[in-house]
């Protein structure tokens, strides 16, 4: 027990730093590396906002004006700067800065047109749009909104890595083909996809254990970039398992 602590140390010392590590450490000095982090995760996250914003009552043409206003209104602010771990997750925080700039009446009616902001973020909102209403339900809060968006963004971002990594090596039709083992949904079998490769059921196994680790460790990668401590990911995990199950999964 007595080296737990040192354990710990150790485990911190190994765990590298991350966007979010890098605005936390910044703290009210001007870094362009914390800048370009912070920049760097609002474009990750703008898909939570824009869906959060729209189910606050906005329409979507309002919903891409407020979040491209939200982010020149954060960096330009730099309230990220109070932030601290005890404070809560990236996501939270974000979501929290959202709820007090959506609640100010000055920025309401001050919002820039698209385009006219300090940050320029492109903001492809069709198939978030898209999403937006199809996931939709009356009982929905901006809160559970922001929730499902930012799991199924994670979720694309990895599932994007890994199509690249794959793409990378010429392994682009094989990606496509076992890509859906990925899914909880209904499987295509072992020996349709050995047929549609052209090998064994054998090698269909192999190729879908790696497919399925690698991604998981993709996943634990986009995960970490938005914590700051270690022991965070497995929480963070646990918790975007829990929303795509309240969502009826993937």
């Amino acid at each position: 027990m007595e080296n737990a602590p040192h354990r710990d140390e150790n485990t911190r010392a190994c765990f590298p730093q991350t966007q979010w590590s890098v605005v936390l450490a910044a703290g009210h000095t001007e870094s362009p590396e914390a800048d370009a982090a912070l920049e760097k995760l609002c474009r990750d996250y703008w898909p939570p906002l824009y869906a959060a914003i729209r189910r606050h009552g906005h329409s979507p043409e309002e919903a891409q004006d407020l979040t491209q206003e939200f982010f020149a209104h954060l960096l330009r602010r730099h309230d990220v700067d109070i932030a601290s771990p005890e404070k809560g997750r990236f996501r939270s925080l974000l979501l929290t800065m959202l709820k007090h700039f959506l609640i100010n009446a000055w920025h309401r009616e001050n919002c820039q047109k698209r385009g006219g902001g300090q940050v320029a973020v492109f903001l492809d909102a069709a198939p978030v749009e898209a999403r937006y209403q199809v996931e939709l339900v009356d009982t929905a809060t901006p809160e559970t909104v922001f929730e499902r968006h930012w799991a199924f963004t994670v979720l694309d971002h990895t599932m994007n890595r890994l199509r690249e990594e794959y793409a990378s090596t010429g392994k682009t039709d094989l990606f496509d083909l076992l890509k859906e083992t990925l899914s909880s949904q209904k499987q295509t079998s072992r020996a349709e996809l050995a047929a549609r490769c052209g090998t064994s059921v054998g090698a269909v196994d192999v190729a879908v254990h790696r497919l399925r680790r690698r991604y998981g460790e993709l996943l634990r990668e986009e995960i970490a970039n938005t914590v700051s401590e270690p022991g965070e990911i497995e929480e963070e995990i646990r918790h975007l398992k829990a929303v795509l199950g309240r969502s009826g999964g993937r």
